[in-house]
C-alpha cells in the first residue's frame, strides 16, 4: 500500500536530497534577515528615526544590523546555527510585539509572520544546520 509518510521518509533518507533540503531551508530562512539587515544599513537614518518613534533607542540599531545581517549570513552558511537561530527566534518574537503589536489586521498578520519565522528558527535550534554546513553537529 502507498504511504505518503514512507515515501517522504525514503526521499529524505537520500543524502543528496537531504543536503539540498538543508541548504534550501537555511537559505530561505536567512534571506529575510539578510535583506532586512542590509536595508537598515543602507537606510540607517530612516530606520533609526522609526525605531525612536516606536520608543526603541536608536543606539541599538548597530546591534540590530549585526544580528540581522551577521546572523542571516551565519544561518545561511550553517555557522553556530543553533545559537544564531535561537537569537533570531527571540529577536523575531520581541520585535513582533514591539513593531506589530497593533490591533489592526495588517499588524496582526505581521505579528503572526514573526511568530512563524520564530517557529522555523526553533526547528534549527532543535536539529542544527544539517549538512552541508560549517557546523559539524
Amino acid at each position: 500500500m502507498f504511504s505518503v509518510k514512507q515515501t517522504i521518509n525514503n526521499l529524505v533518507a537520500q543524502p543528496q536530497l537531504n543536503a539540498l533540503l538543508a541548504v534550501a531551508a537555511r537559505a530561505l530562512m536567512s534571506l529575510i534577515f539578510i535583506g532586512a539587515g542590509y536595508s537598515k544599513l543602507t537606510g540607517y537614518a530612516g530606520t533609526q528615526s522609526y525605531m525612536e518613534a516606536m520608543h526603541v533607542p536608536g543606539a541599538l540599531l548597530p546591534l540590530v544590523i549585526a544580528l540581522e545581517l551577521g546572523g542571516g549570513i551565519a544561518l545561511l552558511l550553517g555557522l553556530q546555527t543553533r545559537l544564531v537561530a535561537g537569537l533570531l527566534a527571540g529577536f523575531s518574537i520581541v520585535t513582533g510585539f514591539i513593531f506589530h503589536g497593533g490591533a489592526d489586521q495588517m499588524n496582526q498578520i505581521m505579528l503572526m509572520k514573526n511568530f512563524a519565522i520564530a517557529g522555523g528558527l526553533l526547528a534549527f535550534v532543535r536539529t542544527g544546520a544539517g549538512a552541508p554546513a560549517i557546523d559539524k553537529d
